[in-house]
């Protein structure tokens, strides 16, 4: 005997109906459970990519590998740069030093280097005759050429007597070293200019007197 006997066809029919919801009812309430139970699983896997904070401690590890080795190097580089420049200091000064002491030396008072010497001899010179004893000028001409002078006029000088040998120049100009260059090689003196050849021609002014010797020889 059913549970059904005894009932109408109609109330029969509304409980297969409503044993139907209710094995539809449980079927997706298993269902609901199942899937429930799949995302609480698949939670944690999701959740648990923890490898952010790996790879967040990846960076740290590139910094400070980097960090160190940029660190040292600088000090390490800075230093011999240093020493370096220093070092050359001393080198450039020292030689400065004994260089320096030699190069004063042909600076002396009184001394011509030897460019300064040549140079001197192509200042002009004018070698004039005071003096009664014929081509004494001629033959003073032919010495100081004969020693590299640069002797441009040979004459006479009739304006007055000068009292011994003389090399005449202008004060202030190439003259003056080129006079007493010349009196001292061929032993006379050497005085700035008088009036009397004041406004003569440029050069030295060589007047000749009895006491030069031919040959470059003052006499006594």
């Amino acid at each position: 005997m059913s549970v059904f006997s005894g009932l109408s066809r109609p109330l029969k029919a509304a409980g297969v109906a409503l044993i139907g919801v209710a094995v539809v009812a449980a079927v997706i309430g298993g269902v609901t459970v199942l899937n429930t139970s799949g995302d609480q699983n698949a939670g944690p896997s999701t959740s648990g990519e923890p490898s952010a904070p790996g790879g967040s401690s990846s960076a740290p590890s590139s910094s400070s590998s980097a960090a160190p080795s940029s660190a040292p190097s600088s000090p390490a580089s800075s230093a011999p740069a240093s020493s370096s420049a220093a070092s050359s200091a001393p080198a450039s000064g020292q030689p400065g030093q004994p260089g320096g002491q030699p190069g004063q030396q042909p600076g002396q008072p009184g001394q011509a280097g030897p460019d300064q010497q040549a140079s001197n001899k192509w200042v002009t010179l004018r070698v004039y005759n005071n003096s009664l004893i014929k081509h004494l000028a001629e033959q003073a001409a032919a010495d100081f050429r004969g020693s590299g002078w640069n002797v441009a006029e040979v004459g006479n000088y009739s304006q007055g007597n000068i009292p011994a040998t003389t090399a005449y120049f202008r004060p202030g100009t190439d003259e003056e070293a080129a006079a007493k260059q010349l009196a001292k090689e061929f032993g006379f003196q050497a005085q700035p200019r008088f009036d009397g050849i004041q406004n003569s021609s440029p050069g030295v002014i060589v007047i000749i007197t009895k006491d030069y010797r031919p040959g470059g020889h003052q006499g006594s």
